[in-house]
């Protein structure tokens, strides 16, 4: 037998190598798995979703969110006993009529009608010695408010005396002149000398008429003056109006020019609410345009007016116009700078939405929701969950979830929510999964924060993994000066040319910022 060739020996050896390598691997392999037991796959369970993990082997199962104990679609339902309810001080109100997206609601205050206020001032320099009327009292027309002592009365009426009886002269010396003409004894030359005389000095006598007049005199009383016996030294004051006293800086013994303001004077029959209309409305609001206004003095009366007037000039500091409505004011129950709220246009232009008290809005964790009661049984409160507008005055707009005449609770929310929570106790959240196939850091947008609002006001963002805004304040004509997410309960200030980021989170859908009033908005929409 021959013997093998070398190249035949070097396969051999190669083999048997290999076939080595091969049984010790599947040792090792056989006493891994004996050892550890059954693993969940690594990779599978980092690239799985949610969803998919819960069948795995070792993890936990996904809990509700700690917001949404009850079911989806189910109603939250509580009822309270009547002495629960009188325990917590809970009130009942119904919501009221808003304004649609046709409209624009503004702040505003009750303002005197400028064309019917009057300063009083007295008509000569002297001394108060008396003040007839109160601060706040009604008076009339022609009313003696106020007497001063005047020196120069009395002086004036001296000179109407001298200048009456110098032209009782001069009349009876032109008659005596035109006999002596009649009979050739006097000149024409000479009757038209007294002639002259004679209008001259009925002309100073009808300047010093006039002078008495001014000072406060009396036509009847001029005329019937005849004596020096019959001057007098005090000068009335009368009221130049029919209105109300609203200012008083007369007191006996203050001495007074003509420059000196005793009273303010106000027609209150009509009034003027005049609010701040921002830039970004003046595309509906126009004169003439309908308002309505309201108060929280009393909630339950509507005026109605048009816009009579819009100042062509922006103020600076608030990039806002001043806009003014005239209303009647019969009972006098308006009073000067009482707060208002203005909805100028027309409501029936937008949807119809309700306006509830600031409390009666409670956030369970990322909703907002109102407590509505149940008019077929007492003490049954329903929870509604609702979309949130503007806010206006001590009320919130309400978009959605809520109509006008709903039964809201609007004192005492609070108490309902907590035994709400205490009835339907949370679930722990779910565990926070990691996933490879996204990106660990969230989106990032700029918005510019000009006079005109947010720049853009409209973001996207994907839904599960988040975004982070920054805000640039660029200008400080605008209310924009703080931030906030009343949904996250983020608020944050807004320093001229600094940006600040806000981590945001959308997983669920869209979210709304706003500026600080309320009058600027932006949305997050998520894809």
């Amino acid at each position: 037998m021959s013997n093998p060739s070398p190249s035949t020996r070097s396969i051999t050896v190669v083999a048997a190598a290999v076939a080595s390598l091969l049984v010790g691997a599947g040792v090792t392999y056989s006493i891994m798995r004996a050892t550890q037991g059954d693993q969940p796959d690594v990779e599978a369970a980092s690239n799985a979703t949610p969803a998919d993990m819960r069948g795995m082997p070792g993890m936990p199962a996904m809990g509700a969110p700690v917001a949404d104990p009850a079911p989806p679609g189910v109603p939250v339902v509580v009822s309270l006993s009547s002495e629960a309810i009188q325990r917590a001080g809970i009130v009942v109100t119904p919501a009221i009529a808003g304004a649609g997206g046709g409209a624009v609601r503004v702040p505003g205050v009750i303002e005197p009608n400028a064309y019917r206020e009057v300063v009083v001032t007295p008509v000569a320099p002297g001394r108060l010695t008396r003040v007839n009327v109160q601060l706040g009292e009604q008076v009339r027309r022609g009313q003696t408010i106020a007497q001063i002592y005047s020196p120069q009365l009395a002086e004036a009426q001296t000179r109407y005396l001298s200048a009456q009886a110098e032209l009782d002269a001069l009349t009876q010396q032109l008659r005596r002149t035109e006999r002596l003409v009649e009979i050739g004894a006097a000149s024409r030359q000479e009757l038209e000398g007294v002639r002259a005389t004679h209008t001259a000095r009925a002309t100073t006598i009808e300047g010093a008429r006039a002078e008495l007049v001014l000072l406060g005199m009396s036509t009847s009383a001029i005329t019937s003056l005849s004596t020096p016996s019959e001057i007098t030294s005090t000068i009335s004051v009368p009221a130049p109006i029919d209105g109300v006293i609203t200012e008083r800086n007369a007191n006996v013994g203050l001495n007074v020019d003509p420059a000196t303001e005793l009273f303010t004077v106000v027609d209150l029959s009509s009034v003027w609410v005049v609010g701040h209309l921002y830039e970004k409305d003046f595309r509906l609001v126009r004169v003439g345009t309908p308002a309505q206004i309201t108060t929280s003095a009393y909630p339950d009366t509507v005026l109605r007016g048009n816009v009579s007037y819009i100042d062509p000039e922006l103020s600076a500091e608030t990039r806002t116009a001043r806009v003014r409505v005239e209303v009647t004011n019969p009972e006098r129950r308006l009073r000067l700078g009482m707060f208002a709220e203005l909805q100028l246009g027309d409501a029936g232009g937008g949807a119809s939405t309700a306006l509830v008290p600031r409390d009666a809005v409670q956030l369970v964790a990322d909703r907002s929701v109102v407590y509505i009661a149940d008019r077929a049984q007492s003490g049954r409160f329903i929870e509604h969950q609702v979309a949130l507008g503007r806010q206006v005055g001590d009320h919130i707009e309400v978009l959605a979830g809520v109509r006008p005449g709903d039964d809201v609770v609007a004192q005492g929310s609070f108490f309902v929510r907590a035994e709400r929570e205490r009835l339907n106790p949370a679930r722990p959240p779910a565990p926070t999964v990691a996933n490879n196939n996204q990106s660990e850091s969230p989106e990032v947008i700029t918005v510019k924060v000009t006079e005109k609002g947010f720049e853009p006001d409209r973001l996207m963002a994907p839904k599960a993994a988040g975004v982070r805004v920054t805000f640039v304040r660029t200008t400080d004509a605008t209310c924009a000066k703080e931030v906030a997410v009343p949904s996250q309960k983020i608020t944050r200030a807004l320093p001229l040319g600094q940006p600040v980021t806000i981590a945001i989170n959308t997983e669920r859908g869209e979210v709304a910022f706003s500026c600080g009033m309320n009058m600027f908005k932006g949305m997050i929409v998520t894809h």
